[in-house]
């Protein structure tokens, strides 16, 4: 972590007791500061380079899996919580969100983060599953095409023509369509075949990034969800990575290749992206201000579950593949108090805290405007332990 960030910590951290979330949670005293763990999947930006130190007695660890998505988000939360609350230990692993869905249905984690909605399945098969929004952020095409000129013109896409590229009917660099899109660079587009990168584990950035094929065209018919029968695949010219870093790899690795990755890990690790051309006939490029613009086109589309899709919007701002992350928790059935009162507290202050705010903004992500805030809030002070709310005002 850089010296500045760190300073920025504890400069701000008096500031954040002041603008405590509304409503507090009862919690035992600590006496000691607990251990910071790196979560899995970060990006290159790590969280603290200190030393871990033993949890004291009656410090908690609150373990959670899932979204590799929110996992630079949740590395740095890790380090700045306990700064808050000593008597807490974040433990995150980037595992993918089909993996941290699974996990908090089966009970094996405190918290599962993903940016894949529950099924009805799973909500049925989790019984009380809760989900909190609380970033947004972009899903963009990294590429690797070597004719190319790292400090030229980027390469523009449309909804179309990335339908074409994981149909596996767009199999060429230099395709008309492709070219058309791209005047400034046409003439050194080359004449190779594309090689189709996407995520092999269940990962909310493929259901996120299907969605948006969705509904770009009906001619994708393969769905959407965190797992997919890619037809780039079977056609002979799809390779699969895990997580966002098996992705890159990928495509680092393959010239004439494409995958797709969340903005925060492309911006952390200097991956080039393509800019789109979206409903609005638009060409645009992924950032905070796209992916506000998105989530603006479907302000009123939460469901009592606060859920919502932000993919393919009518804005002329807008980024067309978009989605929000969540947490998800036990509403009403958990019974370890002490744990759950921590819980509660860490996502009333994700949500609230200017801190966590900087953190992830500084990662590229986008944190919920008011009215959602507000939702997540009202939604939180009914989490039950024992059938007692969790937290008091």
């Amino acid at each position: 972590m850089s010296k500045f960030l760190r300073s920025f910590v504890f400069v701000t951290i008096a500031f954040s007791f002041l603008l405590a979330a509304c409503g507090t949670v009862a919690t035992p005293a600590a006496t000691t500061a607990p251990a910071m763990t790196q979560a899995s999947g970060a990006t290159a930006i790590p969280a603290s380079t200190a030393t871990p130190t033993p949890l004291a007695p009656g410090s908690v660890t609150l373990n959670g899996s899932g979204s590799t998505f929110q996992a630079p988000a949740e590395s740095e939360y890790a380090f700045a919580f306990p700064l808050v609350d000593p008597a807490v230990a974040i433990n995150y692993q980037g595992t993918g969100s089909g993996a941290g869905k699974k996990a908090i249905i089966d009970g094996t984690v405190d918290f599962a983060g993903t940016d894949a909605i529950l099924t009805a399945d799973e909500t049925t098969s989790g019984k009380d599953l809760q989900m909190y929004p609380f970033l947004a952020g972009a899903t963009v095409m990294t590429y690797n095409i070597p004719e190319l000129d790292p400090k030229g013109p980027a390469l523009i896409l449309d909804g179309n023509t990335l339908v074409g590229i994981y149909n596996a009917t767009i199999t060429k660099w230099n395709d008309p369509a492709i070219a058309a899109l791209n005047p400034q660079i046409a003439s050194k587009l080359p004449a190779k075949p594309i090689t189709v990168a996407h995520r092999s584990d269940g990962s909310g950035t493929t259901a996120i990034f299907t969605a948006a094929l969705t509904s770009f065209s009906t001619a994708w018919t393969a769905g959407s969800g965190t797992t997919i029968n890619w037809p780039a695949d079977k056609a002979g010219n799809g390779v699969g990575g895990n997580g966002n870093q098996g992705v890159t790899v990928a495509v680092q690795n393959t010239p004439e290749s494409i995958g797709y990755v969340e903005y925060a890990y492309a911006v952390s690790n200097k991956l080039p992206f393509a800019q789109m051309v979206n409903k609005a006939g638009q060409t645009v490029s992924a950032s905070p201000d796209s992916t506000k613009a998105a989530m603006a086109d479907f302000a009123n589309a939460f469901t009592p579950q606060l859920t919502a899709t932000i993919v393919n919007g009518s804005g002329a701002g807008s980024w067309p593949i978009a989605g929000y992350t969540y947490i998800i928790i036990h509403q009403t059935s958990m019974t370890d108090c002490v744990k759950a009162s921590k819980l509660v507290e860490y996502i009333n202050w994700i949500l609230t805290s200017p801190v966590a705010t900087n953190r992830a903004q500084a990662l590229g992500y986008v944190p919920m405007p008011s009215a959602v805030q507000q939702l997540a809030l009202a939604k939180l002070a009914q989490v039950t332990c024992n059938s007692q709310p969790v937290m008091t005002h």
